[in-house]
């Protein structure tokens, strides 16, 4: 059972289809952590080019859907609520294994430092329990 839903999830951070990158979120700690959810399906339109007939989810949308599960957790926060969280920063990150259709991505990201509207997450996201990519996130919250 989710914690949040899909529209629960977009009355928080300002992303939509096709951007909106999790489906649900499953923990949350405001201000501190979040773990999501994104059931990759044939469906998702880049899997149109990237790559045709050997379809693989690109590794910078593994790494958005990361942000947006930290995102998820900072804008929980009341004093972020109605703000947008932007990269700011990417270090540290690796790829390890394919994601495909039918994988079930778990997204974890859990921030490391804050001050202020600037932060750290490190963030990690899995499937069937095994790391397909990991990145060090640093995010900037301002206005949409």
């Amino acid at each position: 059972m989710s914690l949040l839903t899909a529209k629960e999830i977009m009355e928080i951070i300002p992303h939509r289809y096709p951007f909106l990158l999790i489906d649900t979120i499953e923990e949350l700690e405001a201000g501190s952590r979040a773990v999501g959810q994104k059931c990759v399906s044939m469906n998702e339109p880049y899997f149109q080019g990237h790559f045709p007939g050997n379809p693989v989810m690109p590794g910078a949308l593994i790494v958005e859907a990361m942000a947006q599960t930290g995102a998820v957790a900072m804008l929980s926060v009341p004093q972020w609520k109605g703000k947008a969280a932007y990269f700011a920063g990417i270090d540290k990150a690796k790829f390890r294994r394919k994601v495909i259709p039918g994988d079930v991505l778990r997204l974890e990201a859990r921030v490391v430092k804050c001050k202020g509207p600037l932060g750290i997450s490190e963030a990690v996201a899995t499937v069937d329990g095994k790391v397909v990519a990991q990145a060090q996130l640093t995010f900037a919250i301002g206005a949409e």
